[in-house]
């Protein structure tokens, strides 16, 4: 629970904006961050996607203040306590319906990762509906991963600390990027059903081998010829690697968004057109890597490339090593910061332990007043490392009970 008397936490530019958030909501410490996008001619302060997942911090918590400047440049956030779907608060019939503008240039996993990190420590269960025009559910040129890598990559993982129940992350319909990377017109809602005291201690040291890779290639408004494409392309690289391969297509037609014409008036128009793959390697340790790719907004990439792409990012993945991926370091680490009073190892390859995301995650973690991180050699013959972390044993003030 937050404390209103305490000083907020100071921080520049709008870097690791979400982590930042998700951290101060978890551990009730108040933030201020400054030089948001000063700079900017065009669009100063606070972006669009920013301002939607301030909203939606809002709606998931009670007691939450958010303070502004006139410039956008300026945010004091207060952090109330994490109520989830609970009568009383931002939810309507058990569900909060948060809707996306199609300003939004961000994929929806932008929004899930940090609030399935908020929903383990809610008072209740958490089920959000992402409505709107701006929801993209494939991954983005920004980086974003696609809705499908999050469920079958990073919800996963939760099961290691004891948070497995009464999870599901439903894909209602499917989108893309639309014009210039916004838009998309999707539908995604999460259900979050688990909630914890503290998170079990992690010790996660055998990496394995893989076993079997799985992989959902998806088309909107476009010939399922397309998916058939980057699954063989996709295949012809991974099939020499491991026998169990398995890609599922799943073909959807376009979602319709009504405009605005000078000349006809209102219109509807196809948005969130395209073609993407998530593939997901899982090794006989449980241990998960991914790949994420999708066709640009502009066009003009091949399925066949795409899918050779994507093979080579998850063989990419595979081989740097560790028992996380970058795609889910960050909520790993946080998970283990966030659990009881022990000491939680986990190997990570080199390359993402000194990845700039994660180097910034951890320099706010002792920001906020999380343990430090512990590093060693892994005593294995590869060249990653073991990092341990101390919880903090930050509990769930909203459970009195495990």
């Amino acid at each position: 629970m937050s404390n209103n008397a305490q000083a907020p936490l100071r921080f520049t530019t709008q870097q690791a904006f979400a982590s930042r958030l998700t951290l101060a909501t978890l551990t009730g410490r108040p933030l201020r961050i400054s030089h948001i996008r000063p700079s900017s001619l065009s669009n100063p302060g606070l972006a669009p996607y920013e301002i939607s997942l301030l909203r939606l911090l809002e709606a998931v918590t009670n007691g939450s203040t958010i303070e502004i400047s006139y410039t956008g440049t300026i945010l004091e956030y207060r952090p109330g306590l994490i109520t989830g779907s609970a009568p009383g608060s931002g939810a309507s019939g058990g569900v909060i319906r948060h809707e996306v503008a199609a300003s939004c240039t961000r994929g929806v996993s932008y929004f899930l990762i940090p609030i399935c990190l908020l929903a383990s420590f809610s008072k209740a269960p958490m089920n959000v509906l992402f409505t709107g025009p701006g929801v993209i559910t494939s991954a983005t040129q920004a980086g974003d991963v696609s809705a499908d890598t999050v469920r079958t990559a990073i919800l996963p993982l939760y099961a290691r600390f004891g948070i497995s129940a009464n999870i599901e992350l439903r894909i209602v319909r499917r989108s893309n990027p639309g014009p210039r990377g916004k838009g998309g017109a999707g539908e995604v809602q999460l259900m979050f059903g688990h909630q914890v005291r503290f998170p079990t201690t992690l010790h996660l040291l055998n990496p394995g081998r893989i076993k079997r890779i799985r992989g959902v290639a998806y088309c909107t408004g476009v010939p399922a010829s397309n998916n058939a494409r980057m699954i063989e392309a996709a295949r012809g690289v991974l099939n020499p690697m491991t026998a169990d391969t398995y890609i599922f297509s799943d073909v959807s037609s376009a979602p319709f968004q009504l405009t605005r014409d000078q000349a006809s008036g209102s219109v509807k128009t196809k948005v969130g057109i395209g073609f993407g793959l998530s593939l997901v390697a899982e090794s006989s340790t449980g241990c998960l890597y991914s790949a994420d790719v999708v066709s640009p907004p502009s066009g003009g990439i091949p399925p066949e490339d795409l899918g050779q792409q994507c093979a080579h990012q998850l063989l990419e993945s595979v081989s740097a090593g560790g028992t996380v991926s970058s795609t889910a370091a960050s909520t790993v680490l946080t998970l283990m910061a966030m659990s009881s009073e022990d000491v939680g190892r986990v190997q990570v390859s080199r390359h993402v332990i000194g990845g700039e995301q994660i180097i910034a995650l951890g320099r706010d973690m002792k920001v906020f007043g999380l343990s430090g991180w512990g590093f060693r050699e892994a005593t294995d013959s590869s060249n990653d490392v073991v990092v341990s972390v101390v919880g903090k044993g930050v509990a769930n003030v909203s459970r009195k009970i495990t």
